[in-house]
């Protein structure tokens, strides 16, 4: 076949027909997936340009880039325009964040050289990687940096780094499933091919049967070697050429050392072979991985799934006139028309209709969300019923969906206490394998070189540190992913840990313990009238009125009534079959004060008909369903309880009264709770306060734990460690257990890997487990961490 010319990078390929892809019209040849990708990437973003304008192909130096794995600077440079970043940076004046997909990575120590690389560089505020998902959060000073730099940081240490796509983050889980998969049936096959050679030596057999059974043996374990254990090797290279140990570099050394010295002995006629031992080791190592792969993408999907709600295309209203458009090509402002059973597909504001929403995917809540003119509507959530149309408020990184994957993936990055210590511990251990390993070799060296090597051969691979690099972030996402789908976004990492330490729980009043909106409670007839006609009468007063009395009845079916008139401060009246009807105070619906008919709490209004009484009507800001239930649950765990509320009315007594509060404040300004919850700190008390408002902000700021509601203010949102994105507030229940439980399994999992070690390595020095052992040995112990956490990822209602 002849070659033909990358048309990204110039390169020289016989892969162009494969990989290529249409610009301009044209299928142009490509040598790699990444130069395809990167050149769809650049069409995608408008361009295209780019390759009329360049006088040089990329620049591809040998001391600085590998052709065949790194992208070139100058293509990294793209990611510095404003086009490219709208869709997955986010500006907070100079500085900039943003998510990457970071491929290459195969253990913990990955993760350290690219955080502590990035750290390094001028500019960088933060650079935070995830080892369950492989995305990297990066916050930067653009003045100081731009992204492309860091990017290049990132390339030169051998790593593929790329702007986070749930598509084609699904679509490299795929590719590197079927690798795993590939890269594990060479090494079982040939595994089992080499062991049924290897039994008749063993055995005994002719001097000449003998060797050519070795030499079968040692061909069938080449491509085991050459293939199946390569990403070990590559791993092993890229971290020697950083002058950083990670679990790769022993898992290497132990396969080329057992390897070598069993080429030697088939050729020299030595004692002993060890084919069979490196075929078992490579497959039962990569096994290990492939299972923690698998609980890896799943947990991953937990997250990716939010970003593949949005739709791919979309319905906008321009001159009168429906367009059909890319998501992408969505701008703010834009009118977007919204069908039922279609996503929405972006964050908007209703401008005409009314509709169910179902936002479960996000909030947890499995009832549809009725939405009205004025109501705020979620990209990624889904037009039940009626057609509506919306104004897009935002678009790309500044969505919801978005914010919600950044707090998710900030969650999972901050490391509690006890995961730094394992990191430490896990940082120190490999340098530790290799200098006993020397040191056990060199006890057993008077006894024979051959038994030397096999004793100090089992014991590097016996205690490669796998499952002590596993133990901490698998069970910190699979708790963090199960309690975002209960309805419990944690956005901090210390929140798991600080939970199993709260001894005394904080409420806000209004918003918090209560809906924080005016619900109708009673309805009390005065005239003939029935209490459905005067309902319907004032839903149709209140129908098109902004206040938040209209809200109460939104869901009763209005009557017609013609004339509506609002009077501020007074009432609202209107006329239907010549008859004058109002709603308000009794002064403005009568003409004369009157008094209700009960003393009972709330807002009583009076609905007249040509000014005579028909109706009392309460409103009411009703208390929580879940608030009486946490309540008691917490007591139950002997927590402490505590209501402060700005509201000096009686009504936060009350309240108190209904749901078991004993320690109740009422009239607090927001510097008032903040020395209240400082007061219980200095007793030793670890806090959690749960608000809603602006006037909550420092008092969330300034407790052991924070957590906002799904309805708070944006400011509280920001400023908590947790959201609550439904309306249960039971979840923290389920928080709390889900907490201790993440602390258990976590002791547990480093427990057991520091156990295996200390138990496993003394035998393995004392020559009694073999190499095929000792892999089978460090595999389990892996895979039995992997399985421990993923106990976590199981979702639990009450």
């Amino acid at each position: 076949m002849a070659l033909q010319a990358c048309f990204h990078c110039g390169e020289s390929t016989n892969e162009g027909q494969r990989w290529a892809t249409e610009i301009d019209g044209q299928i142009q040849p490509m040598c790699c997936p990444g130069c395809k990708a990167i050149a769809e990437t650049i069409v995608a973003s408008g361009l295209k340009d780019y390759y009329k304008h360049r006088t040089d192909l990329p620049e591809l130096s040998p001391a600085e880039f590998d052709n065949q794995d790194l992208t070139a600077r100058d293509t990294l440079k793209i990611y510095d325009s404003d086009a490219m970043q709208r869709h997955f940076v986010v500006a907070d004046g100079q500085q900039h964040e943003a998510t990457l997909i970071i491929d290459g990575i195969s253990c913990a120590a990955c993760g350290w050289l690219i955080e502590h690389r990035l750290k390094q560089l001028d500019g960088v505020v933060q650079a935070n990687l995830n080892l369950s998902t492989h995305r990297l959060t990066l916050r930067w000073d653009n003045q100081v940096q731009p992204l492309s730099s860091l990017m290049e940081a990132i390339v030169r240490l051998g790593y593929k780094a790329a702007p986070f796509s749930a598509t084609e983050q699904e679509a490299q889980r795929n590719r590197e499933s079927r690798q795993a998969i590939r890269r594990l049936a060479v090494a079982g096959i040939g595994m089992m091919q080499v062991m049924m050679i290897s039994v008749p030596i063993y055995v005994g057999m002719e001097l000449q049967y003998e060797n050519f059974m070795r030499f079968a043996a040692m061909l069938l374990t080449f491509p085991v070697v050459l293939f199946s254990a390569k990403p070990f090797f590559d791993a092993a290279i890229r971290d020697l050429k950083t002058r950083h140990l990670t679990m790769d570099v022993p898992v290497s050394l132990a396969i080329l050392l057992a390897f070598t010295a069993s080429i030697w002995s088939t050729f020299n006629q030595g004692m002993e072979i060890y084919f069979d031992s490196v075929c078992m080791f490579t497959f039962f190592l990569l096994l290990g991985r492939f299972f923690e792969m698998r609980a890896r993408h799943r947990m991953g999907k937990a997250g990716n799934n939010l970003m593949t709600l949005l739709p791919t295309i979309a319905l906008r209203i321009q001159n009168g006139q429906e367009e059909i458009i890319s998501t992408s090509e969505i701008e703010p402002n834009d009118v977007l028309q919204l069908k039922p059973g279609q996503a929405i597909p972006a964050d908007g504001v209703v401008l005409t209709g009314r509709s169910s929403v179902d936002e479960a995917a996000l909030t947890g809540e499995y009832l549809p969300v009725s939405k009205q003119p004025g109501d705020d509507v979620i990209g990624g959530t889904f037009n039940v019923e009626s057609p509506m149309t919306m104004r897009v408020t935002a678009t790309g990184a500044k969505a919801q969906l978005s914010t919600i994957m950044r707090l998710m993936d900030r969650a999972q990055q901050d490391k509690p206490a006890i995961a730094l210590i394992a990191d430490k511990v896990a940082s120190y251990f490999v340098l530790a394998v290799l200098i006993v390993s020397a040191a056990v070799a060199g006890y057993w060296w008077p006894q024979g070189a051959e038994h030397a090597f096999f004793v100090a051969l089992s014991v590097l691979v016996v205690t490669c540190p796998c499952a002590l690099s596993l133990a901490t972030p698998t069970a910190l996402t699979a708790a963090t992913a199960s309690l975002r789908e209960d309805g419990l976004l944690i956005s901090k990492g210390h929140v798991l840990e600080t939970m199993t330490k709260i001894s005394r729980v904080v409420f806000d009043k209004t918003g918090t313990l209560t809906l924080g909106r005016l619900t109708l409670e009673q309805c009390q007839t005065v005239a003939d009238h029935s209490e459905d006609l005067c309902l319907q009468v004032i839903a149709g007063l209140e129908r098109y009125s902004p206040h938040p009395i209209a809200h109460a009845f939104q869901h009763i079916e209005g009557l017609a009534l013609e004339d509506v008139e609002q009077r501020p401060g007074e009432g609202i009246l209107g006329r239907r079959q010549q008859h004058e009807w109002r709603f308000g105070h009794s002064q403005f619906a009568c003409g004369q004060p009157l008094t209700p008919p009960s003393q009972a709490t709330g807002q009583w209004l009076l609905l007249s008909c040509d000014l005579q009484p028909q109706a009392w009507v309460r409103l009411d800001d009703s208390v929580r369903k879940s608030s009486k239930p946490l309540v008691d649950g917490l007591k139950a765990r002997g927590i402490e309880v505590a209501l402060l509320t700005g509201d000096p009315s009686p009504s936060g007594m009350k309240l108190a009264q209904q749901l078991g509060i004993d320690d109740v404040r009422i009239g607090q300004s927001p510097e008032d709770k903040l020395t209240s919850v400082r007061a219980w700190q200095q007793q030793g008390e670890r806090v959690l306060m749960v608000g809603d408002g602006i006037n909550d902000v420092p008092v969330l700021a300034g407790a052991d734990l924070s957590l906002a509601v799904n309805e708070a203010s944006d400011l509280a949102k920001t400023n908590a460690d947790c959201i609550l994105t439904n309306g249960h507030l039971d979840v923290i229940l389920q928080a709390l257990n889900r907490a201790q439980k993440t602390r258990s399994i976590i002791r547990q999992n480093i427990g057991w890997a520091l156990g295996y070690n200390l138990v496993a390595l003394p035998v393995a020095a004392a020559g009694l487990v073999p190499p095929w052992a000792a892999a089978i040995g460090m595999s389990l112990s892996s895979l039995l961490v992997v399985t421990n956490a993923m106990r976590l990822a199981r979702r639990s209602r009450g």
